[in-house]
């Protein structure tokens, strides 16, 4: 029988037929946790509950939930085209985008590709990587490096690449010639360190290793997130992001930033590759990017990138794109997004957040079966360690407390993240970290 949403009240749902993603499902059906809407900083559930958002969606509603300016264009840009192909044809607005992003990424990364969701920039990065050296007559660069525990999205790429274990091993042989780098995580050495740890910066050195390994002429790029984020919030040790740059520069290889979760202020600053003054030949970026109100993503890139693959005697110069690569309406939201960034100055609101959110994090340090406590930007992490319930039970237990008491954080195995949107104030976070302490003490 077809379910009609619309004539069926929420206390009637139907919810044999979706697939969650990424979620324990059986779990999840059997005690469903819906949200109805969403305004600023606050989710609204099912049963009235107002439910403060610490993870801003999922890294994504920067500019709060549901932003009247975003909203507008959004619904205007419907009513005035609501689509149009990317191949061989395209619309104003996906143009003035890419001006307006390439105005805030480093100097140089000027061309603007467009896809749907990280996965889709991830996947467009490393195809361009391969037909870029290809253009050069480096054919034989088909290798990639990414890092343990770096995310970088579901496709067979972007898996391949990515570093989180249980993310690979359901999904049979990836992409070959693929290594990755060690993490930088060691609670013996940077346990709740705040911003950038001193230890770790010898790790960068690894990537010598691998090309010594691998040889350096077979490989096309090199993809890490600047800040690891799915993987539990992991920083970058000072000096290590510069100096796997230098490498890269040294052997001829690109070096790919995934800015999906860093992208658009979550640091302070648009990108973090602005923040941390490395400039990587791309950056892929999604979520911030129209603040999640319309799926969108995109990949910059160097300019002599571009202008290399420019070179193509083919009518069609890259074999790559999107049926709903630039849509209209992410366009506007994007637009929308941006202007809303400048307007409301949330890249400083979130760099005068940090210290804020930095020292409440902090004083959850000596809780029950706290491990270690990371942060930068409006990006933090709670790791637990397994001396009572194991920590992969007690991270889920926290989140469901916290929850229940109407603050929303994400766990994901044996530590929970907080991320919560560039406009959060202060008393936003000292309510997220009372709701946090509460629960960790709680869970026995």
């Amino acid at each position: 029988m077809k379910y009609n949403y619309s004539m069926k009240s929420q206390e009637n749902l139907n919810l044999d037929n979706y697939w969650l993603p990424f979620t324990a499902n059986k779990n999840f059906k059997s005690n469903p946790r819906l949200l109805t809407s969403a305004e600023g900083m606050y989710y609204k559930t099912k049963d009235g509950r107002e439910v403060l958002d610490g993870i801003a969606g999922l890294w994504c509603t920067n500019a709060g939930h549901c932003h009247p300016k975003i909203v507008e264009a959004v619904q205007n840009q419907v009513g005035e085209l609501d689509y149009a192909t990317a191949f061989n044809m395209s619309h104003p607005k996906a143009f003035e985008l890419a001006e307006r992003v390439s105005e805030l990424t480093p100097e140089g990364l000027d061309k603007i590709f467009y896809g749907n969701s990280g996965s889709e920039a991830v996947e467009t990065a490393l195809k361009v990587a391969l037909a870029y050296h290809a253009s050069k007559g480096e054919g034989q660069r088909t290798k990639f490096i990414g890092r343990e525990k770096g995310y970088h999205g579901v496709n067979f790429g972007g898996v391949s690449v990515g570093g989180i274990t249980p993310n690979r091993k359901s999904f049979g042989p990836l992409l070959p010639g693929v290594d990755h780098l060690p993490h930088t995580w060691d609670p013996e050495n940077m346990a709740f360190s705040k911003g950038q740890p001193d230890w770790g910066l010898h790790l960068a050195d690894e990537l010598e290793k691998i090309l010594l390994l691998q040889d350096p002429a077979t490989v096309a790029a090199v993809i890490i997130e600047p800040v690891i984020g799915s993987g539990g919030v992991i920083v970058p040790p000072k000096g290590y992001l510069e100096r796997i740059r230098e490498i890269c520069t040294k052997h001829n290889i690109l070096l790919i930033f995934d800015e999906v979760i860093t992208g658009f202020g979550r640091l302070g600053h648009a990108f973090a590759a602005n923040r941390f003054s490395v400039k990587p030949d791309m950056i892929c970026m999604a979520k911030g990017l129209t603040s999640a109100m319309i799926p969108m993503s995109a990949v910059a890139f160097d300019n002599s990138i571009y202008e290399q693959i420019m070179t193509a005697e083919t009518p069609i110069e890259l074999f790559h794109g999107y049926t709903y690569s630039g849509h209209p309406v992410a366009c506007a939201a994007g637009l929308a997004a941006l202007d809303v960034y400048e307007e409301d100055d949330l890249f400083n609101n979130a760099k005068n957040m940090e210290p804020v959110f930095e020292e409440a994090l902090h004083s959850l340090k000596g809780l029950n079966q706290v491990l270690d406590i990371r942060n930068i930007g409006l990006m933090g992490a709670i790791h637990f360690n397994s001396d009572g319930i194991p920590a992969n039970e007690f991270a889920p237990k926290v989140f469901q407390h916290c929850y229940e008491n109407d603050v929303l954080v994400r766990f994901s195995v044996d530590y929970l993240v907080i991320s919560p949107s560039l406009i959060v104030q202060p008393e936003h976070i000292e309510r997220i970290a009372d709701a946090l302490k509460a629960a960790i003490s709680s869970v026995n």
